[in-house]
């Protein structure tokens, strides 16, 4: 087989999982990416080999029925593109509710050194603020939250309180539309990626385990923001170094 055409540009996405969409795989995802990009004509650069696979790269994929406002991806491509015209003609062959944010050119480093935390909404349904509230404040006075979870080494035990910067009940909460009178606490969490990774569902499974907190309908879950975490527990958007252009791609 001939070689491949070098890679002249990484780009990077920022994308959003909404609505309906929430409950696409990352499998999924990837596969419908791979078409859009089909369909958008995008020069993507491929991999040397017997199976060629495109040049994709994805940061930290939210888990399956988890909405997403900060999901990230890096490709490599065999031609130089405007980063405003390729997101335009991904968004365009990409389903609604899997929308492209943004694009830019690629700079030094990896997105994975960009990324040790994320924050979450968690929106609890038919419960009352207050009661969230108290089961907060004892999460957090724990010394270590023990929970388990399966995977696909069996069922694990692990503690999720560790990775917890910030957990909070919001005063006023901007309620979703069509809530009605139904009380509906917000929380704002922030979380550490550790190994192994402290999910939302976690914390909620530790809510319960130190307060008997237990929303009687699904709680509706979304990534905000995910990035670098500063002393002052902000997080920064791992694209903010791209767009001050640092870099023009590479390899």
């Amino acid at each position: 087989m001939g070689g491949q055409a070098p890679v002249v540009q990484r780009i990077r996405l920022r994308y959003a999982k909404r609505g309906p969409l929430r409950f696409t795989s990352h499998r999924d995802f990837a596969r419908a990416f791979e078409r859009a990009l089909r369909r958008a004509a995008v020069p993507i650069a491929f991999s040397q080999g017997f199976t060629p696979h495109p040049k994709i790269s994805y940061a930290s994929a939210a888990p399956t029925g988890v909405g997403s406002e900060a999901e990230y991806l890096e490709i490599g491509l065999n031609a130089v593109v405007d980063p405003e015209q390729l997101r335009v003609a991904l968004d365009a062959a990409l389903s609604p509710g899997l929308d492209v944010l943004e694009a830019v050119v690629a700079g030094e480093g990896s997105l994975a050194e960009r990324i040790d935390a994320s924050r979450w909404r968690l929106e609890l349904f038919q419960i009352e603020p207050e009661a969230a509230r108290a089961a907060v404040a004892a999460f957090l006075e724990a010394p270590e939250v023990l929970v388990e979870r399966m995977t696909k080494q069996g069922l694990r035990s692990f503690d999720a309180r560790a990775a917890v910067v910030g957990c909070m009940v919001e005063a006023e909460p901007d309620l979703p539309s069509g809530a009605g009178g139904v009380p509906c606490a917000i929380i704002d969490l922030v979380v550490r990626q550790v190994i192994p990774s402290v999910r939302p569902d976690d914390v909620l499974s530790g809510l319960r385990v130190v307060a008997g907190l237990e929303p009687p309908v699904p709680p509706r879950v979304t990534r905000l923001a995910q990035g670098t975490l500063t002393e002052q527990g902000e997080i920064v958007d791992p694209l903010e170094a791209d767009r001050e252009g640092v870099g023009i791609g590479g390899h």
